[in-house]
């Protein structure tokens, strides 16, 4: 199957037009078509989760090369696995477990901690303002330890639970929540204390809308 070449301009999410309840029906019917073979939609489901996906692989990689790849190898692999799909979970949280392989498997391969491509010099911010506060949590994640990244991106930016976290990244529950607790206590240490909050809840919810934090 062709898909669409990922590009980091498609990623734009598409303005809202039908209530929550319409929104899942209409994806589960594109995913009873897509089941069927129907490849155009699958493409219709490709533009629906392919920002998403993209940010939660660029966060995990810390590197838009890789979560090129990654992301564009996720949606191959939905492609061939769509028969496993049996609908227990969202669409999307069965995307983001291949997602989040995808990265991890990438992260193993480089055999290190992989840097962000734009760090922020140390006590210095590079922009003003709210979408710079932004911009320095972002980089501060990327800085993150692989184990502590990945839990915090999970949790904090995409809203998953500590359970449905260790499940996707191969780890006990109590292991995710020392990550959790390690990332914010590191976060802490370049974000002052009574900002992070905030911060993280803005981030949170410029991803829930479809914002990865890489447009220009």
């Amino acid at each position: 199957m062709q898909l669409l070449a990922v590009k980091k301009q498609q990623y734009q999410p598409e303005p809202a037009a039908l209530s929550d309840e319409q929104a899942l029906a209409d994806e589960q019917t594109l995913v009873g078509r897509a089941r069927s073979g129907d490849k155009q939609a699958f493409e219709a489901l490709y533009r629906q989760h392919v920002p998403r996906v993209y940010g939660l692989c660029l966060r995990l990689t810390s590197n838009p090369a890789d979560a090129d790849d990654a992301t564009q190898d996720t949606f191959i692999k939905a492609w061939e696995r769509l028969d496993s799909f049996r609908g227990v979970s969202a669409f999307g949280t069965w995307l983001h477990r291949i997602a989040v392989n995808e990265s991890l498997g990438r992260q193993r391969k480089k055999g290190r901690e992989l840097q962000h491509l734009q760090l922020m010099e140390p006590g210095k911010s590079t922009t003003a303002g709210p979408d710079g506060q932004l911009e320095e949590l972002e980089q501060a994640i990327g800085r993150l330890p692989a184990g502590a990244r990945n839990v915090f991106v999970l949790l904090a930016v995409y809203g998953y639970s500590h359970e449905e976290a260790a499940k996707m990244l191969d780890i006990a529950a109590g292991t995710s929540k020392a990550q959790l607790h390690r990332a914010r206590k590191l976060l802490a240490g370049h974000l002052a204390d009574d900002q992070l909050d905030e911060k993280e809840n803005r981030l949170a919810y410029g991803e829930k809308n479809g914002n990865t934090g890489d447009q220009e």
